[in-house]
C-alpha cells in the first residue's frame, strides 16, 4: 500500500495562506511573530501532520538547536532548564544539553562540542570561562549567559541582582535581632569584578549589608555543596561566641548547614537561624520549611530562551537583563534566644 506523500513546508504555507519564511519563524518560534500568524500556521501543520526534517534543515545551513552548558547536578538549575524547556515548548528547535559541571576546562570542552555539532545558539549557565573566552565564542554564535555578572560586546546576559538578594536576608535576620550573622561562600574562582558568578556578587552584597547596619562581617569561604555548608556550619558555630544566624550561599549549602546544627543538638530557628538561596524544591517540604532568596530560576531560564531566539533572528545588541529576587520566610528563622542576643547590639 504506497503511503501518502510527506507534508512540505511549502504546503504549509499554501494552506495557511502565508510565505514559506513566515512558516519557519512560527517553527522556530521566532522574534516578532503576531498571535494571528501562529495560530493560522499551527492549525495548517495539524490538520497536514507536517514534521518538519532536520536533516533538511542541516542542509539549509542551521540545525535549529539550541546547546545548554550547565552543571546537571545542581539543583537550581533544573529550575532554569524548565523555564528553557517551557519557553521552546512547541518550536522547531531542538534542545542539546551538556553537562559540563563548574570546571572551566569541561565547560570549554562542552562548548566546542556543541559548537561541532553546528548549533544555532549558546545558553551557558554560571560559566566560569575567563571573560575574554567567552568574548571570543559569542562572536562566532548567539550566546546568552545566566548568572554570570558583568555585560559583554557578544552576548547577553541574564543575571539575579544577587546582592539586593543578600541585602534581603540580612535584613530579615537583623530585624528578628540577631547580630551574629555569618555567611558561607566560595572563592571567587579567579574572576574579576564586575565579570563574576553569584556566589561573589552574594558576598560583596552581604559585606555591603552588615557595613550598613554597623555589623561585623562573618564570612565563611567553602564550596557551594551540602558538605562545604556543613563545614562551614562547624566553624561558624563552633566559635566562643557562635553565629546566631547563618546565610547560606544557596540551598543546597543550608541542607549542610542544618545538619550541623542537628549534629550540635541544636534548634533551628531557637538556637540557629538559616536562610538559603535558589529555593530549591526540597527547601519547601514541611520536614525542612526552609527561609530562602527566591531568584525566580523559571523566569531565568525562561528570558534566556527569549533573548536567544531574538539573537537568532539577527539582533546584535547586547542586552543585560538583571531579575529582582523575593524572600521566601518559612520555618527556619526565628528571633534569637537570651544566649544569643548581644547587649549593645553589635559584635
Amino acid at each position: 500500500m504506497a503511503t501518502a506523500p510527506r507534508a512540505t513546508i511549502s504546503d504549509v504555507a499554501r494552506s495557511a495562506g502565508v510565505s514559506p519564511a513566515a512558516v519557519s519563524k512560527v517553527l522556530n518560534n521566532g522574534y516578532g511573530v503576531s498571535p494571528a500568524m501562529r495560530e493560522k500556521v499551527t492549525t495548517a501543520i495539524a490538520e497536514l501532520g507536517y514534521r518538519p526534517s532536520s536533516a533538511a534543515r542541516s542542509l539549509r545551513g542551521r540545525s535549529h538547536s539550541l546547546g545548554v552548558i550547565a552543571d546537571v547536578r545542581s539543583l537550581s538549575v533544573v529550575r532554569v532548564l524548565d523555564g528553557i524547556e517551557s519557553t521552546l515548548d512547541g518550536s522547531a528547535l531542538d534542545i542539546l544539553i551538556g553537562p559540563a559541571g563548574p570546571s572551566p576546562e569541561k565547560q570549554q570542552r562542552g562548548v566546542e562540542a556543541m559548537l561541532n555539532r553546528g548549533v544555532d545558539g549558546l545558553i551557558l549557565v554560571a560559566p566560569g570561562l575567563s571573560h575574554d573566552t567567552l568574548e571570543t565564542i559569542g562572536a562566532s554564535v548567539p550566546m546568552v549567559l545566566i548568572g554570570r555578572h558583568g555585560a559583554g560586546r557578544g552576548f547577553d546576559t541574564v543575571v539575579d541582582d544577587d546582592a539586593a538578594g543578600s541585602a534581603l536576608a540580612v535584613e530579615h535576620l537583623v530585624g528578628l535581632g540577631h547580630t551574629r550573622i555569618a555567611h558561607i561562600s566560595m572563592p571567587t574562582a579567579g574572576l574579576r569584578r564586575p565579570s563574576v558568578l553569584p556566589q561573589t556578587a552574594r558576598a560583596d552584597g552581604y559585606l555591603a549589608a552588615m557595613k550598613q547596619h554597623g555589623i561585623e562581617p562573618d564570612l565563611v569561604v567553602t564550596e557551594y555543596t551540602e558538605d562545604g555548608g556543613y563545614r562551614g556550619a562547624l566553624l561558624a558555630i563552633d566559635r566562643d561566641r557562635p553565629a546566631t544566624a547563618i546565610f547560606a550561599g544557596t540551598d543546597t549549602v543550608a541542607l549542610g548547614v542544618l545538619r550541623a546544627a542537628h549534629e550540635r543538638g541544636l534548634k533551628v530557628p531557637g538556637d540557629l537561624s538559616v536562610v538559603g538561596a535558589d529555593n530549591i524544591a526540597v527547601g519547601d517540604l514541611p520536614q525542612i520549611a526552609l527561609t530562602t532568596i527566591d531568584p525566580s530560576g523559571e523566569t531565568n531560564g525562561a528570558t534566556a530562551a527569549r533573548l536567544l531566539r531574538e539573537r537568532i533572528d539577527g539582533r546584535t545588541k547586547p542586552i543585560t537583563h538583571s531579575i529582582a529576587p523575593s524572600l521566601i520566610v518559612r520555618g527556619t528563622t526565628g528571633a534569637p534566644t537570651a544566649e544569643g542576643t548581644d547587649e549593645q547590639g553589635t559584635n
